[in-house]
């Protein structure tokens, strides 16, 4: 698969890892200062990085202790608009439906932050990191359903 020059896929990425270096990238210097700046303070304030140890270890209980979900709540949203954004300012083809998949993983990832505490699977906690991360990928599934029926349905008239 050849990449060409510009090509969102590594924006995209490199905001998958830190969110803002996909702005960087693309030149957009002061966005990406800002959600890096966003990325720390969310992190810092909702102890994200504890609870990624935590929930890694097993300790998913402790994760959930640890987690402040004030601040953990905005995460989904700084997360998912920098991959978005890094992807469209990086691509050089005009996808108008594109933000579909982000913004429904935003709102799903919310969502999976919000019941984190108590959802379980076969008696098992997901947890403030694992239900959060299941949901992104829902999210984009069905964001990607919708975006192929809508274009479907757009043939057709």
């Amino acid at each position: 698969m050849k990449m060409e020059i510009g090509n969102g896929l590594e924006k995209a990425l490199w905001s998958i890892a830190i969110p803002g270096f996909g702005q960087f990238l693309n030149k957009k210097y002061f966005k990406g200062i800002t959600l890096i700046a966003l990325e720390f303070l969310i992190n810092n304030k909702a102890n994200i990085n504890t609870a990624i140890v935590l929930s890694f270890l097993g300790q998913t209980k402790d994760a959930v202790e640890v987690a402040n979900y004030q601040w953990l709540m905005f995460y989904p949203c700084v997360y998912l608009y920098s991959i978005w954004d890094a992807y469209k300012d990086g691509s050089n083809e005009e996808k108008p439906l594109l933000f579909v998949p982000f913004a429904l993983s935003a709102y799903i990832e919310t969502v999976g932050v919000i019941y984190s505490k108590t959802f379980k699977i076969d008696g098992f906690l997901l947890g403030p990191i694992f239900l959060p991360m299941i949901c992104i990928f829902v999210g984009f599934g069905i964001g990607l359903i919708l975006i192929r029926v809508v274009n479907i349905m757009n043939n057709k008239s």
